[in-house]
């Protein structure tokens, strides 16, 4: 009889899916059979290789299931991913389900039990939920009350649980996380409100926060963090600390494998007019910015601001596609945004240098770029008061903002 529970478990083990790791990771997207990261891979390129379905019979396409959701409160905004024949998906107010891809039977759901009443009036810009990350047997869901919870992939039961911040200081968790090298890396939404921005990376295993990167700097009568919160220092003035400073960090991200780079794009100053900042003339690092941190400690390795001084709402966290091209003559590694601001930008992802921006929307707050530092030549007249009022494009809606790109 021993033999024979061992010849279960034996067999048992052997039918179990093989649990995504960091090689899964690194080489996701190449077959197209299974979705395992908010992007397809971390290029974030979101373009399936699977060819079957065409132009040439895509009108007979039909319903084969539907499965509803639930009831929401926003829009439904979320990725799923795809595992072993199973869909993952979250709602808007943070509920995880699991459904069979074949039948659209629901195989669990787990409710994080969201005080709605108490949250709602505390969520800066709509009740949304971007999606999940899926790691060694475990799927990774923030909640919008701040929440980071570790999922079993196979029965939806809590494995461990991280407080990221609370929605009471006005934050909450609107973003899909990314796993890189065994760390969940997640970032807060709220620049509306008085917050001060950051992402954190946790233990993917453990749930313990291995590190915080700050986008602001903080209180300047205090020690600085690192840095890079030092130098950022010197392009604020003021007591700006007590408004919070903004540059939240709600979706866009990317990591170089090769580079050991992760890419993260910075939401708006808050708050952002001039005249409540007090800031003018001053670049107010990190906002509306590109960051490349290193994935193992946080630290800093470069910096692209796409709108120094943001008194417009331009978040810089539109979706970041890598890729490695040709430009001139010279084989480029880049990153691509097209960002919130009108223009699309392409940038060496290695050295942050600056190499083109285009405008792919009709765009008057700036005149264009400059072509050797990518800095906006700023159009005077898109500078408002509390006297005076301007019509500019893109709104704050952004040519480009939340909707995902491939």
């Amino acid at each position: 009889s021993l033999a024979g529970a061992f010849l279960t478990a034996w067999i048992a083990a052997g039918q179990q899916a093989r649990r995504i790791g960091d090689a899964d990771l690194r080489n996701a997207g190449k077959t197209g059979g299974e979705w395992l990261t908010y992007g397809l891979n971390y290029n974030e390129n979101r373009f399936s290789p699977l060819d079957q379905i065409n132009t040439g019979n895509i009108s007979r396409l039909g319903l084969a299931w539907s499965y509803d959701v639930g009831p929401g409160g926003g829009s439904q905004e979320a990725t799923p991913l795809v595992w072993d024949g199973t869909l993952y998906g979250i709602t808007n107010w943070s509920v995880v389900f699991a459904v069979d891809v074949r039948t659209g039977k629901e195989k669990w759901r787990w409710d994080p039990e969201v005080n709605q009443t108490a949250v709602r009036p505390k969520i800066c810009c709509g009740i949304v939920n971007r999606g999940l990350a899926l790691y060694e047997g475990l799927i990774i869901a923030p909640t919008i009350d701040g929440r980071l919870e570790a999922l079993d992939a196979g029965t939806g039961k809590v494995v461990w649980e991280a407080r990221v911040e609370y929605p009471q200081d006005n934050y909450t968790l609107t973003m899909a996380p990314r796993i890189v090298k065994g760390k969940v890396i997640i970032g807060v939404s709220g620049s509306e409100y008085p917050v001060r921005g950051f992402f954190d990376a946790y233990d993917a295993q453990t749930g313990r926060r291995a590190w915080r990167f700050y986008t602001v700097p903080g209180d300047p009568s205090k020690p600085f963090e690192n840095e890079a919160m030092r130098k950022a220092a010197a392009t604020w003035e003021s007591d700006f600390w007590k408004l919070g400073g903004g540059g939240t960090v709600w979706d866009g991200m990317a990591y170089d494998a090769e580079a050991n780079l992760l890419y993260v794009g910075t939401g708006n100053a808050g708050p952002w007019p001039e005249d409540l900042r007090k800031q003018t003339g001053k670049a107010n690092l990190y906002v509306c910015s590109i960051v490349a941190v290193n994935p193992d400690t946080g630290v800093l390795q470069w910096y692209y601001q796409v709108v120094p001084a943001d008194v417009w709402d331009y978040d810089s966290v539109q979706q970041m596609i890598l890729a490695d091209l040709t430009i001139r003559g010279r084989q480029r590694k880049v990153l691509m945004q097209a960002n919130k601001d009108g223009f699309y930008y392409v940038i060496d992802r290695i050295s942050g240098e600056f190499i083109s921006g285009q405008p792919f929307a009709e765009v008057t707050w700036a005149k264009g770029l400059d072509e050797k530092t990518g800095l906006p030549i700023v159009n005077q007249e898109a500078h408002y008061g509390k006297d005076s009022k301007v019509t500019l494009a893109p709104g704050p809606g952004g040519a480009h903002n939340w909707s995902p790109m491939s």
